[in-house]
């Protein structure tokens, strides 16, 4: 079935999107909105490029004063940041298939080598994520144990949407 736009207004904070049968709007989200989203949730999505191709991994994060923060076992995921550093974060809520939010976060991808912010970012990390297990606890027996790499992404851009 073709969806036909009935209604397209900006709300002043909001641009609305109605459509012909369809009960559920769409809103864009204000950036204070889409912040307020960014900062609530715990597991959000990364976008990285790979190979010239698309690539998605969830990783726990937390949000604080403009940086996502994460950390990880060196891997594809690194590589491909750290030959590519613009990435995004998507992170939602939803309740059902017609009420949800969105947003995605565009920025920079930026390692933490400073040994006191390492620290306190992994401490804030499984403060937020008490039954996180380190990944560094997933090391072979006997093997020297893989640097983790501690990570931010500074935030530029963000863009939400709401459909309710």
């Amino acid at each position: 079935m073709t969806k036909t736009v009935t209604e397209f207004f900006d709300s002043g904070e909001h641009l609305v999107v109605r459509f012909r049968n369809q009960k559920a709007v769409s809103e864009t989200m204000s950036e204070a909105e889409a912040r307020e989203l960014i900062e609530a949730g715990r597991v959000g999505r990364l976008g990285c490029v790979d190979n010239r191709e698309p690539y998605i991994v969830p990783f726990n994060y937390f949000f604080e004063d403009g940086f996502i923060y994460g950390h990880s076992l060196p891997g594809k995921k690194i590589q491909a940041l750290r030959a590519h550093p613009r990435t995004c974060v998507q992170v939602d809520e939803i309740q059902d298939d017609l009420h949800w939010r969105s947003v995605i976060a565009f920025g920079n991808f930026e390692e933490i080598h400073d040994e006191f912010e390492r620290k306190r970012v992994m401490h804030e990390l499984l403060d937020h994520f008490p039954l996180l297990t380190p990944v560094e606890s997933f090391v072979i027996p006997d093997a020297v144990p893989p640097e983790v790499v501690v990570f931010r992404i500074c935030i530029d851009r963000v863009t939400g949407v709401v459909k309710a």
